[in-house]
């Protein structure tokens, strides 16, 4: 079937109107990471004495879902966006509650849910349904004083931030504060403020030090490798160096045979091993490609919600690459976060998946007078917040 700008067709519209280059990028990623599963579970799924194939063929069972979850968030309008947003958010809050009393505690924290033979990670879905409801309510405290849009998003940062610390899952804590920041920095709120929440951050950092064992102990090792194991960033090192450039060819890897997460936490490494650091150079610039590619699509945008949104969707996405690939590579300490579309992890994956559908759903080229007069919309207002200007 052919497409033209002159079918009025849902999908055709949805073809003319979305970011083909930054949804073509994440189908990449979406491909090499089912081959990259290939390449790094069968070792993993043999040494825990399951089918070779096993995580690999789990990782396939999820890629449909995920393209779904993808085109239908993109299809979503903005108002659409903020509705699904919070319904997935509340939804998501509640059955973070839950993992506190009936979650499956594994390697000491208790963040999954038993659904039909499949481990959910509630905390992964709410994240880019928090990401577009704090940018909604930043976007309310430009144009409405009939609304507390402020003691609301704090108090909905609190809340999550609470729920994660209780698992306790402090990456994701430190990921989701450091992405709120930003917002809550775009969103033009005074810089005092912002130097209270980093200031709150570091001691909220030096707390979780000083009260939560596995947190001193990861941030010893890091410092000084020699006050604990630090068997898993050290294989992941050494694999960089088997690698080289151009890597010891596909299969051909040995590190990933010593690695105990490595197809989920430290894929990175098993690519730098097979593949070498000539497609790990590409596997960040397809990132920051996407991250770039977001960004750029609305530096013009009069409409402070999309803005704010996308920005903090795709901040969400490449600060978590980031940080993964930074602990592959030694300069952070062990996180247990995943690559975004390349690691295992079907909760993760769907999780990315409606983070890029809402990117691109607010990235679509819809037509001004469309927005101006969207209830809720800011498009007729300046831009008046600090970050925001063209």
């Amino acid at each position: 079937m052919r497409l033209t700008r002159s079918d009025r067709s849902l999908l055709s519209d949805w073809w003319f109107t979305v970011d083909r280059l930054m949804f073509s990028a994440v189908l990449l990623l979406m491909i090499g990471g089912l081959l990259l599963s290939l390449a790094a579970s069968p070792s993993v799924a043999t040494r825990l004495g399951l089918d070779t194939f096993h995580f690999f063929m789990r990782h396939a069972l999820v890629m449909g879902p995920a393209l779904i979850v993808i085109i239908a968030a993109s299809l979503l309008s903005p108002r659409m966006i903020r509705r699904v947003s919070l319904g997935v958010f509340v939804a998501g809050m509640v059955l973070m509650v839950a993992t506190l009393v009936l979650g499956t505690e594994i390697k000491g924290a208790s963040r999954w849910l038993q659904f039909a033979g499949f481990s959910v990670q509630p905390s992964e879905f709410v994240k880019p349904a928090f990401v577009v409801v704090c940018a909604w309510l930043f976007s309310e405290t430009q144009s409405r004083d009939d609304v507390p849009s402020l003691p609301l998003v704090i108090a909905f940062y609190v809340f999550f931030v609470a729920l994660l610390v209780l698992q306790p899952d402090f990456g994701q804590a430190f990921l989701v504060t450091i992405v709120w920041g930003i917002l809550f920095y775009l969103a033009g709120m005074p810089l005092i403020w912002v130097g209270v929440l980093a200031i709150g951050l570091l001691m909220g950092g030096m707390v979780a030090y000083l009260t939560v064992p596995h947190v001193a102990g990861r941030i010893d090792r890091f410092l000084n490798p020699a006050a604990g194991d630090t068997y898993q960033t050290d294989r992941a090192i050494e694999a960089f160096r088997n690698g080289g450039w151009f890597g010891t060819g596909p299969g051909e890897g040995t590190v990933k045979q010593a690695l105990p997460d490595s197809h989920a936490d430290f894929v990175f490494a098993v690519i730098a091993e097979e593949f070498g650091l000539v497609a790990c150079l590409v596997l960040v610039g397809l990132f920051a490609f996407i991250v770039l590619r977001g960004m750029m699509r609305v530096r013009a945008e009069s409409d402070i919600f999309i803005r704010l949104g996308t920005i903090g969707l795709v901040a969400l996405f490449g600060l978590q690459a980031i940080i993964n690939m930074a602990v592959n590579i030694g300069l952070l300490p062990a996180k247990g976060m995943t690559l975004p579309f390349i690691s295992y992890g079907g909760s993760s994956l769907i999780s990315m998946a409606l983070t890029m559908g809402f990117a691109l759903g607010l990235t679509r080229r819809r037509p001004l007078a469309g927005r101006q007069h969207e209830p809720g919309g800011t498009a007729s207002s300046a831009p008046v917040s600090r970050g925001l200007k063209a």
